[in-house]
């Protein structure tokens, strides 16, 4: 089973979804399960096998995202897309990252959610993105502000991190509020 892959000027976004998912999971080698999700330790395959194994969906809950290839080498730099997505209530949460400290500050994930805030909208038919964010993370909120997030609150230790539990700021996003940065 080969996942659709969209293009935009620097990157190759893979789609990737619960039966794409399922079916590399059942399929592939090690060697390539860890090449297709960019991994480069078989300790972080067997983080993702625990988190496979815990099951992808509800039967309102899903997850839909995009694995960022680099155009011209086909490695795999990073995710973007969605988790928590309430079907029945046409909202999902947006994750994304970079691996390397390397691709980050170039432009990459605003490239990236350029087309896949739209393709939440328009192809997911969500009418709210959510995203929670870091009080400390100046970079992605400044991501989400580029198209059109607000913010709307804050979550008191809400995420852990490292063992640390940390606020998250609340952003919210309806398709009439969408922006597209341009350049």
């Amino acid at each position: 089973m080969k996942a659709r892959e969209f293009s935009t000027q620097r990157l190759t976004l893979r789609l990737v979804d619960q039966a794409i998912l399922s079916y590399r999971f059942f399929h592939d080698s090690d060697e390539e399960l860890m090449s297709f999700l960019g991994l480069k330790t078989h300790e972080e395959l067997a983080k993702e096998r625990v988190k496979f194994e815990g099951g992808l969906a509800t039967h309102n809950k899903k997850f839909l995202y995009f694995m960022l290839l680099e155009s011209n080498s086909d490695k795999v730099i990073g995710w973007c897309g969605f988790h928590t997505w309430y079907t029945d209530h046409f909202r999902a949460e947006i994750g994304y990252g970079l691996f390397e400290e390397k691709f980050k500050q170039q432009g990459l994930m605003t490239e990236a959610m350029a087309f896949i805030v739209p393709f939440g909208f328009d192809v997911m038919k969500l009418t709210r993105i959510e995203a929670f964010i870091g009080s400390e993370n100046d970079a992605s909120i400044r991501l989400a502000r580029k198209f059109g997030f607000q913010k709307e609150g804050l979550l008191r230790g809400h995420y852990y991190n490292k063992g640390i539990a940390e606020d998250s700021e609340v952003f919210g996003l309806l398709k009439n509020e969408m922006r597209l940065p341009i350049g």
